[in-house]
């Protein structure tokens, strides 16, 4: 690119389309493990083992807490984003 037709920050304009294409898809990602989790932890009080009912929802916590963290990582990144225009 010579210098005339580069944009201001060095990047290419379509990159950061891609850049928030990725990052809503990861949302979705991470929307559905949490929902997910959700469910599961619902499922677990309908069990009569103990064992599984204990396996079952500390999985599903598990699950639920390692997708709200990375939800609420992307979220704090976005915000960033925003206020850094």
């Amino acid at each position: 690119m010579n210098g005339s037709d580069a944009p201001e920050n060095g990047r290419p304009e379509h990159s950061f389309f891609l850049l928030l294409l990725g990052r809503i898809a990861l949302g979705v990602i991470e929307l559905f493990f949490l929902l997910f989790g959700i469910y599961l932890l619902i499922l677990s009080y309908h069990l009569t083992d103990p064992f599984s009912f204990i396996m079952t929802f500390f999985a599903s916590n598990l699950v639920i807490l390692i997708s709200a963290v990375l939800l609420l990582g992307l979220i704090l990144k976005f915000r960033k984003k925003k206020e850094e225009e």
